[in-house]
């Protein structure tokens, strides 16, 4: 009986020990995020295969249930490691920034190198950060890309509904003519009501002046 429970916690442990990754973009060995995930999967799933089999069995059914635990708590974990890591490289240099939280990714493009001044016409200049985009996007086909324009509070709330829209759909329509699909994808303005700065400052209008692109699972 002792014996069988030292296996079953050994078992457990290395299921949390292969949570462990490598970023293959990296190559550094990481036990966040997919490992976090992939981790407890296994965990978890070694302690339920135990507890669901029978006296005989409980070490087999301790290694098969962390096997599955594994593999399904760590799938989409390590897909976004791999995915921001990708983003992170193409984007580096052009002023777009990548966040993280939990499996959702956001990417930040300043309206200033998006667009010229209140206008919704991407800037010939954005072209090749777009381009980049799409092959990571093709590549990367397990998340929606929800597209949000933003605007800072200068002019009308009309106005600024209006314009943080089209931009939004202007980035929505260049992602679909050049192969994302379009069921992948949905755009809306929030016009000045989600600003990440002051709108006091030219600084702060400039920050809340951006599309967001928000990555999430399908």
């Amino acid at each position: 009986m002792k014996t069988r429970r030292n296996l079953i916690a050994a078992t457990a442990l290395m299921a949390m020990l292969a949570g462990c990754t490598t970023n293959p973009y990296t190559g550094e060995s990481q036990a966040g995020k997919a490992g976090v995930y992939g981790g407890i999967g296994a965990a978890t799933g070694a302690v339920i295969g135990a507890a669901t089999s029978s006296k005989k069995d409980r070490a087999k059914g301790a290694l098969i249930g962390a096997a599955v635990g594994g593999a399904t708590g760590g799938g989409y974990g390590y897909y976004v490691d791999t995915q921001e890591a990708k983003l992170r490289q193409t984007l580096q240099g052009t002023g777009v920034q990548v966040q993280r939280s939990g499996d959702d990714l956001k990417l930040i493009m300043p309206g200033n190198i998006t667009f010229g001044s209140n206008s919704a016409d991407i800037s010939s200049s954005f072209y090749p950060t777009l381009n980049s985009l799409v092959l990571v996007f093709k590549e990367f086909n397990k998340n929606g890309v929800n597209i949000v324009g933003h605007t800072d509070s200068t002019g009308s709330q009309e106005l600024n509904q209006s314009l943080s829209q089209r931009r939004a759909q202007s980035v929505a329509n260049y992602l679909t003519a050049n192969g994302v699909p379009g069921q992948r994808i949905s755009a809306y303005g929030a016009g000045p009501s989600q600003p990440i700065a002051s709108n006091a400052t030219d600084a702060g209008r400039a920050q809340n002046r951006r599309v967001e692109i928000n990555l999430r699972p399908l």
